[in-house]
């Protein structure tokens, strides 16, 4: 079992130092030898806090950025998808009649993960969903509406993204979007009135998943974006074009999301983290592997930026 770490922060406030600390800590990353002729750049990329994130979760996005498969087959990976979802895509439009199953879509996406994909990109996978979850019932809970309903998507493997995780988590997203946004428009002081309340961290929950890093089998190779590049096209082959489109579309809202998150907090100065951006300018489906990735890291970034928040207030203040 492994659970999201909560560092605590020392008592002078440092958010960085509690950052650069559970880092060294992390039994998930062992940093080598500092060699001043030869610097390891993963570790200077693991070890560094300019950009806070969980040192778990980085501890293994480090493992997978570092694996032989994007190194030697994510190009031709790409190169392979991008033409079969061009062919289904033209297909599926010119098509008279649409179709989908939901069913094989979720169950083959787990069986590829556990037999074909590192632990490690596993385990970035189940946790974005719950970090999602985390995020809009964060989001809720200091919003015009409380009432608005909450999102109870918490995966804990694999096998539970088979019940429809991947499609549950858009739908969530956009209904969340459309409740906030008429929520807004109908409570228009809503947010002097949360800031006189104080915000509440509650949904800012440990992600507690049940991902196996000991037993793999010599096919549990695949890095993570290389698995996305070809999960998107039977992502695509099992929707209508407009469920797709839809998908792919609801990567446009990071930085809709961080703005959220700004206005409650008071606080813009972290947002050039977001590199997801101009919602009005979507990019084509072509990049949406790489859009995914970026999505999934940034959701780390703004999940951490809430929970140092959330351990500076449980901190006595010093004066």
């Amino acid at each position: 079992m492994t659970d999201l770490k909560q560092t605590a922060i020392p008592q002078n406030g440092s958010m960085e130092i509690a950052q650069s600390e559970s880092l060294i800590q992390s039994p998930a990353y062992t940093p080598e030898p500092h060699d001043r002729q030869n610097p390891n750049v993963w570790d200077a990329l693991y070890l560094d806090t300019a950009i806070p994130v969980d040192p778990i979760a980085k501890a293994h996005m480090i493992r997978d950025l570092r694996s032989w498969t994007r190194a030697y087959l994510l190009l031709p990976i790409k190169l392979i998808a991008n033409t079969l979802l061009a062919l289904i895509m033209t297909v599926k439009r010119l098509l008279p009649f649409q179709f989908s199953n939901y069913v094989l879509m979720h169950r083959s996406a787990a069986w590829f993960l556990k037999h074909f994909v590192s632990p490690e990109a596993c385990y970035l996978i189940v946790r974005h969903i719950c970090l999602g979850s985390n995020i809009v019932n964060f989001l809720i809970e200091n919003g015009p509406d409380s009432t608005i309903e909450s999102s109870k998507l918490y995966p804990h493997t694999v096998d539970d993204l088979a019940e429809n995780a991947f499609l549950e988590h858009d739908i969530i997203l956009y209904n969340f979007v459309l409740d906030y946004s008429k929520a807004q428009r109908e409570h228009p002081n809503w947010l002097q009135q949360v800031h006189q309340k104080g915000l509440s961290y509650e949904s800012i929950q440990p992600i507690d998943l049940n991902i196996d890093f000991n037993q793999r089998s010599w096919l549990q190779v695949l890095d993570l974006e290389s698995a996305i590049e070809l999960f998107k096209v039977f992502y695509s082959l099992c929707l209508t074009s407009d469920e797709f489109e839809r998908a792919v579309l609801s990567l446009e809202f990071d930085e809709n999301f961080g703005c959220y998150i700004s206005q409650l907090v008071g606080d813009y100065n972290w947002n050039h983290v977001i590199a997801n951006r101009n919602p009005l300018a979507p990019d084509s489906s072509f990049g949406s592997a790489r859009r995914l990735l970026l999505h999934g890291i940034i959701t780390e970034y703004l999940h951490r930026h809430l929970e140092l928040r959330k351990l500076a207030r449980s901190q006595p203040s010093h004066d």
